[in-house]
């Protein structure tokens, strides 16, 4: 399992949101490439960064500073989400360097998306399931529909996406613990490997999403938690690598 230091991008800043409100930021630097270089310092195999805008603005908002970070660390595998709506603005990502698209909202509204993306981008599409009660939200969370995670995952299985980002809604940035049982869940019903995230605030999280990774939990996004120093980043990927 890989720990994944999140950068969620706003106006060009790195940010934390509480349960995905726009309203409720905390900016915790105005370089995101500078924040890119403390994770990678610190033993980072991969970054998250999504565009908050992008979600839900449906188109990219930060771009630039996406591609300031790929740049930067050419060889370092970085996954980004929001605002993926069209297959050019997911060429121009993976032109620019971007390892992996992560698509939420289209996945939902829109699935033949993500296999056409697939086709075109083997191995470089993850999905984007957000959701409340086990029931998916899209559109920057502002959505919330009657489709169960678990249903829509299995649709993907088909198409070749390479993980699915799972996130509690109701854990993110609320630095309550994650949801270690609806994130084993679904790993159990879906060949996909799962990615966790929302709610990963210590050590013990990490310890607790290991003792279920044999189901298929891949990695863990963090945020809010190695921002504010209640999990040291570095012990947590340390942990995995052991276990």
């Amino acid at each position: 399992m890989v720990i994944i230091p999140a950068i969620d991008l706003k106006n060009g800043q790195c940010v934390r949101l509480r349960q995905g409100l726009m309203e409720d930021t905390t900016v915790f630097s105005d370089n995101p490439t500078e924040m890119a270089a403390q994770w990678v310092g610190q033993g980072a195999k991969r970054l998250h960064l999504v565009d908050l805008n992008g979600a839900f603005e449906g188109k990219p908002v930060n771009a630039s500073s996406v591609t300031d970070i790929t740049r930067a660390f050419p060889d370092l595998p970085v996954q980004i989400g929001g605002g993926i709506r069209n297959l050019d603005i997911a060429n121009t990502y993976i032109e620019s360097g971007v390892s992996y698209l992560i698509i939420g909202t289209m996945a939902v509204t829109n699935p033949e998306f993500v296999s056409e993306l697939c086709a075109k981008f083997p191995g470089k599409i993850i999905v984007g399931l957000d959701a409340n009660n086990g029931l998916v939200a899209t559109d920057g969370w502002a959505k919330q529909t009657d489709i169960h995670v678990s249903e829509l995952s299995k649709k993907f299985e088909q198409d070749g996406v390479s993980s699915i980002v799972y996130t509690d809604i109701s854990r993110d940035g609320m630095m309550q613990g994650v949801n270690v049982e609806a994130t084993a869940n679904l790993a159990k019903q879906t060949s996909i490997p799962i990615i966790a995230s929302g709610g990963i605030t210590t050590i013990n999280d990490v310890s607790s999403l290991l003792l279920e990774s044999h189901h298929g939990i891949s990695g863990a996004i963090t945020g809010r938690a190695i921002y504010e120093g209640t999990l040291n980043f570095t012990k947590a990927q340390e942990l995995c690598e052991q276990y």
